[in-house]
C-alpha cells in the first residue's frame, strides 16, 4: 500500500498536490481551473503516453546539465497540481538542471536553448539559485512540437534571480507548462514570460515563499494573432510574513478568433502579516473579433497587510493616440509601432540585456505586421 501523497487543502480554493496521476481526474471543462481552456485540444496531455523528453541544444555553460529524472539534486518537495503536470513528471526520463552556486555572481545571462526530441514531449526544468547568488537565466523554448511539463525556480536566501521564458510558437503548436517558484528569506525573484502565438498555450506560474522577506515580481507579455488561444493562470501564495509580490501581464490580440485568458489569483494566508501585493492585467485589442477574459482574484485571510490590490482592463487600439502622433507629422505605420512599443515597454524594459529586449520587440512587431522604421 503506497503512502499518501496528497496534501490536505488549507485554503478556500483547495488544490491537490500529488505526483500520483490517479489522484487527478480527467478534466472535462466544468472545473473552475479548466472552465476557459479548450480541453478537447488538450486531451492528449490528460493521458500518459510514450513521448520524448525535452533536452538541450548547442553549447551551454557548465552550470547547465541534462540529468536523469532520478538525480537526487532535483527537488523532492515540489508536487504537481494538475493531471498534465503529474503525467509529465512521471513520464519524463531526464531534466534540465541549472545550478547557481552559493555566492556566485553571473554578469552575463545564462542562455538555455531547449530542444524537443519528438513530435510530442515532456519537459522538466529546474533552476537552483544558491544563497547570496545573482544570475539571469533565459529559457528559449523549442516550439517545433507539442510540450507538456514544468519549470521550477528555487531561490535561496538573499539570492537574486531573474528568469526569462520565451515561447515563440506557430499555430500548429500546443503547449501546457507549469512554472513553480519558491522564494527564500530576503531573496529577490523576477520572472519574465514572453509568449508569442501558439495554437494552444496554457501557462500556469505559481509563486510561494519559504521564509520571510522575499520579493517576487512576475511580468508577462503575450501576443495572439488569428485563431489562437492562450491562458495565463497565475497564483501567488503568500505563506510568510513581510513578503512582497508584483504581477504585471500585458497582451495584444489581433484577428478573428484570437482568445486570451488571464487569471490572477493572490492568496494571503493568516500568518502572512505585513505583506504587500499588487497585480495588473492589460489587454490591447488591435482589431475587431478577438476576445480577452481577465479575472483578478484576491483572497485575504488576514487584514494585517501593508497593501493589497489589483486592476484589469481590456480596450481597443487607442485612435486618439494615433491621431495625436499623426497630427505631429508621424506616418500611421510608425505611429502604430510607437503605440505598441509603449504598451509593452514596462515589461520588456525589465530585461537587462538590451539586445535581447530589442530582439523580442522586433518579433512582436513582425507578428503584428508592423514594419521596423528605425
Amino acid at each position: 500500500m503506497r503512502a499518501p501523497t496528497v496534501a490536505p487543502a488549507t485554503d478556500l480554493a483547495p488544490r491537490v498536490f500529488s505526483r500520483e496521476v490517479s489522484d487527478f481526474g480527467v478534466p472535462n471543462g466544468r472545473e473552475e481551473e479548466w472552465r476557459f481552456a479548450p480541453v478537447r485540444k488538450l486531451a492528449a496531455f490528460f493521458e500518459p503516453a510514450d513521448w520524448g523528453t525535452v533536452g538541450l541544444s548547442g553549447k551551454h555553460e557548465a552550470c547547465v546539465e541534462f540529468v536523469p529524472i532520478t538525480d537526487p539534486r532535483l527537488s523532492q518537495s515540489w508536487m504537481p497540481t494538475d493531471r498534465p503536470s503529474a503525467i509529465a513528471r512521471a513520464r519524463a526520463t531526464h531534466a534540465v538542471l541549472i545550478t547557481i552556486a552559493n555566492e556566485a555572481i553571473h554578469t552575463s545571462p545564462i542562455l538555455v536553448n531547449l530542444a524537443n526530441s519528438g513530435s510530442s514531449n515532456y519537459l522538466h526544468v529546474e533552476v537552483h539559485a544558491g544563497a547570496f547568488s545573482k544570475a539571469q537565466v533565459v529559457l528559449m523554448h523549442d516550439t517545433s512540437s507539442d510540450v507538456s511539463g514544468s519549470m521550477l525556480a528555487i531561490v535561496g536566501d538573499q539570492a537574486d534571480l531573474t528568469m526569462l521564458s520565451v515561447i515563440d510558437a506557430e499555430a500548429a503548436v500546443t503547449q501546457h507548462l507549469h512554472w513553480f517558484t519558491e522564494v527564500g528569506r530576503d531573496a529577490n525573484f523576477l520572472g519574465l514570460s514572453i509568449t508569442l502565438g501558439g495554437g494552444v498555450i496554457r501557462f500556469v506560474p505559481t509563486v510561494t515563499y519559504s521564509a520571510p522577506g522575499g520579493k517576487a515580481q512576475m511580468f508577462g507579455a503575450f501576443l495572439l494573432t488569428g485563431d489562437q488561444f492562450q491562458e495565463h493562470r497565475i497564483l501567488v501564495d503568500h505563506t510568510q510574513p513581510h513578503c512582497t509580490s508584483n504581477v504585471i501581464y500585458k497582451g495584444a490580440l489581433s484577428g478573428e478568433g484570437a482568445h486570451s485568458v488571464w487569471i490572477g489569483d493572490v492568496l494571503v494566508r493568516r500568518e502572512a502579516v505585513g505583506i504587500e501585493t499588487y497585480e495588473l492585467n492589460r489587454n490591447l485589442l488591435l482589431t475587431d473579433g478577438p476576445r480577452a477574459d481577465s479575472v483578478p482574484n484576491l483572497e485575504l485571510e488576514t487584514g494585517d497587510v501593508v497593501g493589497a490590490g489589483h486592476a484589469s482592463a481590456t480596450g481597443r487600439f487607442d485612435d486618439e493616440q494615433l491621431f495625436y502622433l499623426q497630427s505631429r507629422g508621424i506616418p500611421e505605420p510608425i505611429a502604430r509601432q510607437l503605440v505598441v512599443r509603449g504598451f509593452f515597454v514596462d515589461v520588456l524594459n525589465k530585461i537587462d540585456d538590451a539586445e535581447l529586449s530589442s530582439s523580442l520587440m522586433r518579433r512582436i512587431e513582425s507578428k503584428l505586421g508592423i514594419e521596423d522604421h528605425e
